[in-house]
């Protein structure tokens, strides 16, 4: 019997999946990805493509033509509502999808609504394809001006977007004041000696980290701290406070407190066995995880043998997360900052590492043709 696997979003967690779509189909099952854009965007090489170390079709899957190529369905959209009831998914554009199988991974997103902020008033850093919007706006600007930026959270991607305004502003020949807003602590998570390095790489290159403080609203060109004081900006970033899409709670699925799909050892959903999903967009019933990467990477398999077992009434694989994980920082002047536990390291032999490690994920994905594609002419300059 042909049954109906749906990928919604086109993911880390699903790249084994699309890749070996064809093991799918040639067992008579049809499988149909939907996703609001034909491309998806590597968020491990994001900021790189913000300073301008890669182009954007260096850092980007072309899902649509992956899906299509190995006899697939693509469906441009997004899903709004899941009725797991009746096994339906509901587009924004009002479309019923039907599944056997469904699997998530639909990535998080950055909440504007804790500081009463728009997209008119402030950008979020995710989805990745923002910072391309980021670097041609300013690409258009610092030759006429000096640019004021703000970057709000002091998280792992807020050090690494001021590092790379910092390269964009340096290799444009531009001016600007970039202002971070730490929270509580830069780094707030990590060993003092990885804060005290990514403190000292943004303040010597001028860049104002402001630590014991929030920002409680932004709204025309001005940032108002919990202390009363204001920031002035012409551009503002939000990294701050990362979380899942809202459809699971707005379709009464079981979530953790972020609202992620609730799923079991096996990335399977705890009260519809046959919902799916992987990366930031699920919570573990027995462990929260951290929102990275490297997550959704290591699920590539689990969910690819998984999604097979659930159409075919197989045996599921458990996945086991490894306790600790390799962070490394692009600083944006040719430098990393290493992390694993408490080993912090730093030179420019770390961003080396880490270059190697993101194109090796790359060039084992990238089979849809993204090399020949054309990026936009602001990013060849």
């Amino acid at each position: 019997m042909q049954k109906r696997l749906v990928l919604v979003g086109g993911g880390h967690a699903h790249m084994t999946v699309m890749q070996r779509l064809a093991d799918y189909v040639s067992r008579g099952h049809r499988v149909t990805l939907i996703s609001p854009s034909v491309y998806h965007y590597y968020s491990g090489m994001g900021p790189g493509m913000l300073g301008g170390t890669y182009k954007p079709r260096q850092i980007r899957f072309h899902v649509r033509r992956m899906v299509e190529d190995h006899g697939g369905e693509f469906i441009e959209g997004e899903v709004v509502r899941i009725d797991a009831d009746r096994r339906i998914l509901i587009l924004d554009s009002g479309q019923q999808v039907s599944y056997h199988v469904a699997s998530f991974n639909t990535g998080s997103s950055v909440p504007l609504d804790r500081i009463g902020a728009t997209r008119t008033d402030v950008l979020p850093v995710k989805p990745i394809q923002n910072l391309l919007e980021v670097r041609q706006d300013l690409l258009a600007r610092l030759p006429l001006q000096a640019v004021k930026l703000l970057v709000i959270g002091g998280g792992a991607a807020g050090v690494e977007i001021c590092g790379n305004l910092w390269r964009l502003a340096d290799q444009a020949g531009g001016r600007v004041e970039i202002t971070l807003i730490a929270g509580d602590r830069l780094l707030n998570r990590f060993s003092e000696r990885i804060r005290s390095l990514a403190l000292t790489s943004l303040t010597r290159r001028g860049i104002v980290v402001r630590e014991g403080a929030y920002v409680r609203s932004v709204k025309d060109g001005q940032a108002v701290l919990d202390d009363n004081s204001v920031v002035p900006y012409d551009l503002a970033l939000s990294a701050s406070g990362v979380q899942p899409s809202g459809i699971f709670r707005a379709s009464q699925l079981p979530v953790s407190p972020d609202g992620g799909l609730l799923v079991n050892a096996c990335l399977q959903s705890v009260a519809f066995p046959e919902l799916f999903g992987g990366g930031d967009c699920v919570s573990f019933q027995d462990q929260m995880l951290d929102k990275v990467g490297v997550y959704a990477v290591r699920e590539n398999p689990i969910l690819y043998r998984n999604l097979m077992a659930a159409l075919e009434d197989q045996p599921l694989m458990r996945f086991s997360p490894q306790k600790g994980y390799l962070l490394i920082l692009n600083m944006g002047d040719g430098s990393g900052i290493l992390a694993k536990g408490s080993l912090a390291l730093e030179g420019r032999w770390a961003f080396r590492f880490k270059d190697w490690i993101d194109r090796r994920f790359m060039d084992r994905f990238q089979l849809s043709g993204e090399l020949d594609d054309i990026d936009p002419v602001a990013m060849d300059h």
